[in-house]
């Protein structure tokens, strides 16, 4: 009886993943705190898809929660603390990075990582945390319930739908105003009482300005 030959396969949930940090302590009182990065490590030979998720996903915002990294490289993923109140001191959460091959859906492997918002550096304990601190932080943890967190772009705006009305018919009554005639031209067909000072045009010139501006903008 011949015995097929087998290519070997990764075993779903088995390949390691290298995250560092592995904890994440965000601290009320330092503004700088409240943005960590996570560094995810590829050391492989190929290409890996990477997913965030998180335990708590209303509290935080994550640049690029999905994307690839390249063999052997690695990405940053930054992470904001969005929601720094008092009730939230000592309250731990998780993170959990899943990978998987580019052309793939299965999951390869996981690492979780525990973040956490603390009142003030200050206050830190230089000794390590005791065994019953341990195993409270285990037992809160062990029955958490991940939830896809949304990607976030850097400096994104939301879109805008443009202009308002008003500002499209400002804008029109000013240019109106500018091909007026100017008050002392003699040759024009315009009644006398529509001829516009320089000063009143110069107005007109400098709201159009402003309006297209904001339009712009918009």
């Amino acid at each position: 009886m011949q015995q097929q030959s087998r290519q070997p396969e990764l075993v779903e949930g088995n390949l390691p993943v290298f995250v560092f940090p592995t904890e994440l302590v965000f601290y009320a009182d330092e503004q700088t705190s409240h943005k960590q990065v996570l560094t995810l490590y590829n050391p492989y030979e190929f290409a890996l898809k990477f997913k965030v998720l998180c335990t708590a996903p209303n509290k935080y915002t994550v640049v690029d929660a999905t994307g690839a990294v390249k063999p052997q490289c690695c990405v940053d993923i930054v992470i904001r603390h969005r929601d720094v109140r008092a009730c939230h001191y000592g309250v731990y959460d998780k993170f959990r990075l899943q990978v998987s091959e580019q052309s793939q859906r299965k999951a390869l492997g996981r690492k979780e990582v525990t973040a956490t918002l603390r009142p003030s550096a200050s206050q830190e304990s230089p000794n390590p945390r005791p065994q019953e601190e341990e195993r409270r932080i285990k037992e809160q943890l062990a029955d958490s319930v991940f939830f896809e967190q949304t990607s976030f772009q850097t400096e994104s705006r939301p879109v805008s739908g443009g202009p308002s009305l008003l500002t499209v018919l400002l804008g029109l009554v000013c240019m109106a105003a500018l091909m007026l005639p100017t008050v002392g031209e003699q040759e024009s067909t315009v009644p006398v009482y529509l001829h516009l000072s320089v000063n009143k045009k110069l107005v007109a010139a400098y709201v159009l300005g402003l309006l297209t501006m904001v339009i712009l903008r918009t």
